[in-house]
């Protein structure tokens, strides 16, 4: 089922001239605390109402942090994402927010030539045929998590999923077999991740809140399970330089033997903020997207029943292979309104070094521009019927990068998108053909913010009636 917000209507097309407006657009004016927590409170809800007021971009403020210029017409949104990357800073605008979270040698807080060496270095295993490796490693962990589903009683789906993505990580990613050694690991990054299953989690992105004092706050915790992931990890890079990489195909032996054009390889404390910046993203944001496509559909019979005939038809009774995801229309589409409708991140960033137009404002350097996801996904301009839940605007069509932009956009879209997408089509395939699962009697989902991403409420509450294989 749809969540039920109301339409976004743009402002009217503002007529051509040669003119354009200076300063910056106006916005909400309470106190920026305010609008922090207004956000952090209603995630969608307050940016629904903010592109209801101010139309088709507004100016919001947090404290300490430069002005944001959020934008919903394509048009400009294409200016942001098509600018050079030496005017139009990313991980500058991005950098107070993850950079103490990531660490500041993620490849989303640099700019220029070093985000240019870190992308191309990261790139190569995300990409190519390696993908049908992982994807019966995927499967594989899918059935584990769904054989031990209880029968008739709630669980929180969100958790599951979690369960999925963080093992999909701990072997394809940092390439553990199961074990004593996985077990350790993998208890190590749930303390860590913990933290944004609670009621801090909304906070603890907040660089105004982030005290340690003695670890008794919550991001005094997070830094020190932090801290504790930087340890294991740091032994699993010694212990791939000690012994080497041959016959390996997991993510981290890739990018331990990755060298740049000057044949320099990725230091310690590069490897430890990607891999941290890789467990963060494909774990914590594909779980999320997985479980909002279960919540849209689980109330929908007919698209339910698309699923498994499209399945049916791709590979009649057994388990969809590898090589059959690419024949899963429908499903890939289920995943992509999904996304539209209640996208994991709400806006993509971007810090101006240069006055810049867009959307017809003359901009001063030195503010924060931002390509309002949420907003732009519920425009009835570009969406009709915006906050119906229809997988056929997907099927057979290709849109725009600046009407859809789920992953980001430019130069900087997200280097591991191809692999969230494989992992949640085969993820989903598999669980809604051999799991019959209804949402919990009397769940009222409302999207809750866990520090940078938007999830279901409750961990997404349902109940599984009949499993098969």
């Amino acid at each position: 089922m749809a969540t039920p917000e109301r339409e976004l209507a743009p402002e009217a097309p503002i007529a051509p001239t040669t003119a354009a407006r200076t300063g910056l657009p106006p916005g909400p004016a309470t106190w920026p605390p305010l609008q922090m927590l207004r956000y952090a409170r209603r995630p969608y809800g307050s940016i629904e109402e903010n592109a209801r007021q101010f139309g088709n971009c507004w100016t919001v403020r947090a404290p300490g942090q430069p002005p944001i210029v959020s934008f919903s017409d394509p048009d400009a949104i294409k200016v942001i994402f098509t600018a050079d990357v030496d005017e139009v800073h990313g991980g500058e605008g991005q950098a107070p927010i993850l950079g103490p979270i990531l660490g500041w040698k993620s490849v989303l807080v640099l700019d220029g030539a070093r985000h240019r060496r870190e992308r191309r270095l990261l790139m190569p295993p995300f990409h190519g045929e390696r993908m049908h490796l992982y994807g019966l490693m995927m499967r594989e962990i899918t059935d584990r998590v769904i054989d031990r589903w209880p029968l008739g009683q709630p669980f929180p789906v969100h958790r599951e999923m979690q369960t999925i993505t963080l093992d999909v990580i701990l072997r394809a990613v940092f390439g553990l077999e199961e074990g004593a050694q996985l077990a350790r690991v993998r208890d190590t990054l749930l303390r860590a991740l913990k933290l944004f299953d609670g009621a801090a989690a909304a906070f603890l992105a907040i660089p105004a809140l982030q005290m340690e004092l003695g670890g008794l706050t919550p991001w005094g915790r997070f830094v020190r399970h932090r801290r504790d992931v930087d340890g294991v990890l740091r032994a699993e890079i010694a212990r791939r330089r000690a012994d080497g990489t041959a016959g390996r195909t997991d993510v981290l032996s890739m990018l331990v033997e990755a060298r740049d054009e000057y044949g320099e390889p990725m230091t310690d404390q590069e490897l430890l903020d990607e891999m941290f910046t890789i467990l963060g993203a494909g774990h914590e944001t594909t779980a999320i997207s997985m479980s909002w496509a279960l919540h849209h559909v689980l109330g929908r019979p007919d698209v339910l029943e698309r699923i498994e005939a499209e399945h049916q038809s791709v590979a009649g009774e057994g388990p969809v292979e590898p090589d059959h995801l690419g024949k899963l229309e429908y499903l890939d589409a289920v995943i992509k309104e999904s996304a539209r409708l209640t996208p994991v991140a709400t806006q993509v960033l971007r810090r101006l070094k240069v006055p810049m137009r867009i959307g017809g404002w003359d901009l001063p350097a030195g503010i924060n521009v931002s390509a309002a996801i949420y907003a732009t996904h519920h425009r009835v301009d570009l969406w009709p019927e915006p906050e119906r839940f229809d997988p056929d605007r997907f099927v057979g069509t290709r849109p725009s990068p600046y009407s859809f932009f789920p992953f980001g956009g430019g130069e900087r879209r997200c280097l591991g998108a191809a692999f969230a997408s494989y992992e949640m089509k085969v993820v989903l395939d598999q669980v809604l053909s051999r799991a019959s699962l209804r949402v919990a009697s009397g769940y009222r989902m409302r999207p809750v913010l866990r520090a940078i991403t938007v999830a279901p409420s409750d961990g997404m509450p349902v109940v599984l009636d009949r499993r098969t294989g």
